[in-house]
């Protein structure tokens, strides 16, 4: 129990929550940071698992997002590699859609608007009879090449509130902040856990990361006006079987220029989206019928092999909570960051810093920025250091992800490859961590299929807050895409053991 009060009080689990916490700690402030299901339970893992600068935000002008999110790319896969990595996309050509000159334009100022990159420059190619065709109809004779990089969310969210909690802070999951005030220069928080459990916590600043529930924690505190709109838009995706057995991505433009993603994903399946429709009911979010079929029809307009419902074996979605900036268009709306700071009646005062929008890509620089706001209040905090420090399981031999496997099965010679190399993919070097002593399968305990063992399942639920089937299954791990129904029933047996 920590008697004095925290320096700050963070609401919310998902990745900038979890990135402000573990940026704040770094620095040399105390933190807690509560979270009122799991990590990255709601939009912060349902993403289209990607850092990115955004190509398509070039069209509505929003330069400075896409070059601050394309240095991030360039630092996030040297500080995860573990869970980040490149990928090629190709872009089919339409020339109804968008012209070549356009297109080019386009990719030149994405090759170079970040900054130096590692990651190759753009390029054209012919489509028809080569690899980046595969899967592809022959009528997509000609096409664009460029790189950005794929993303396990879920875990990038995990690797921060790890290092969060290794550095200090105090990481409370499925605990509801339910009334808030100010007094005397400090926030008085009133903390629900989801056992009934009631806690009191004081802390000097708040930061507000809830993401579709900022507004709602505004509600919750006294005295706060609650300026800044949000906009709550549905992105859903839907997994089928392979599309096409060559490494690259695809980018697919719809005439209504929203463009649609089909990846490679988990070996076995193709993830397609998203999509952008929006809601105002945004706690439990699925897919629609309207959306199936608006992604169903745009893939089937440039696959080979039809696509139908029935191919479905996995749907997910997730609702952004986007900076209302007065636009119309769901897919023009803004996804810069927009930080709304409320220090009361004077500066001496409990502050309360808001996050509206923000994209998985820029959460560090948003962790950043949210610092730079609440520095006036910590004059003694310490200077950004994100930048250079591998996320947990990151510091990979070389940041070489090949590397470290080969030295994985050098250590462990009795246990499968495949799974090695899922828990490789995972964790990075705290795979050891997972396996500490193990010398064969069979001190794995039991099997669960798809690469998941009972310890793993054990490290998960002591070091990563894992508590139910879902927690382990689709978010610690994509293991429940590759499941049966009774298997996954047996995880979830073993859990409520």
């Amino acid at each position: 129990m920590q008697t004095r009060p925290f320096d700050l009080l963070v609401i919310g689990g998902g990745i900038n929550g979890a990135g402000i916490a573990r940026d704040a700690a770094g620095r040399g402030l105390s933190v807690v940071l509560v979270e009122k299901d799991d990590l990255a339970a709601h939009t912060s893992s349902a993403s289209t698992k990607l850092i990115h600068g955004g190509l398509r935000y070039l069209e509505h002008y929003e330069f400075r997002l896409v070059a601050e999110a394309l240095a991030e790319r360039e630092v996030l896969l040297h500080v995860a590699p573990h869970i980040i990595e490149p990928l090629l996309f190709v872009l089919p050509h339409e020339p109804h859609l968008r012209p070549s000159w356009m297109i080019r334009a386009g990719l030149f100022l994405y090759d170079r608007l970040g900054g130096r990159m590692t990651l190759p420059k753009s390029f054209s190619v012919r489509l028809a009879g080569t690899r980046y065709g595969t899967g592809l109809k022959p009528r997509f004779r000609k096409g664009f090449v460029y790189a950005d990089a794929r993303v396990d969310d879920a875990r990038l969210v995990v690797c921060n509130a790890l290092d969060a909690r290794a550095r200090g802070s105090d990481i409370r999951v499925r605990t509801k902040l339910v009334a808030a005030r100010r007094d005397n220069g400090l926030w008085h928080a009133t903390l629900v856990d989801d056992a009934g459990a009631r806690s009191d916590v004081t802390a000097r600043a708040l930061v507000n990361a809830a993401g579709p529930w900022v507004r709602d924690v505004l509600g919750e505190l006294s005295e706060v006006p609650i300026a800044a709109g949000v906009r709550h838009v549905k992105g859903s995706h839907i997994v089928v079987p392979r599309i096409h057995d060559a490494p690259h991505a695809y980018i697919l433009q719809n005439a209504d220029n929203r463009i649609v993603f089909v990846i490679p994903y988990q070996d076995a399946f193709s993830l397609i989206g998203t999509t952008d429709v929006p809601v105002e009911h945004y706690a439990h979010p699925v897919i629609s019928d309207e959306e199936t079929y608006y992604l169903l029809t745009l893939a089937n307009t440039y696959v080979e092999r039809p696509l139908a419902a029935s191919d479905i074996v996995w749907s997910y979605s997730g609702v952004r909570p986007l900076y209302d900036d007065g636009t119309s268009d769901p897919s023009a709306i803004t996804r810069d960051y927009v930080l709304q700071l409320d220090a009361g009646r004077d500066a001496a005062n409990a502050p309360v810093l808001s996050i509206f929008g923000g994209k998985i890509t820029t959460y560090r620089k948003l962790a950043e920025a949210a610092l730079a706001e609440l520095r006036p209040f910590f004059p003694a905090m310490g200077p950004s250091w994100t930048h250079a420090a591998p996320l947990p399981g990151g510091d990979l031999p070389g940041g070489d992800r090949d590397a470290w496997l080969a030295e994985l099965r050098q250590r462990y010679p009795a246990l499968p490859a495949d799974l090695l190399r899922a828990l490789a993919r995972r964790h990075g070097t705290r795979a050891l961590a997972v396996l500490a002593d193990t010398r064969s399968p069979a001190d794995l305990g039991e099997d669960f299929g798809a690469e998941l063992t009972e310890r793993e399942i054990r490290y998960l639920q002591r070091d990563e807050w894992a508590v139910t089937a879902d927690d382990v299954l689709w978010r610690r791990t994509k293991c429940g895409l590759a499941m049966t129904g009774a298997a996954r029933a047996r995880v979830a047996e073993f859990l409520g053991r």
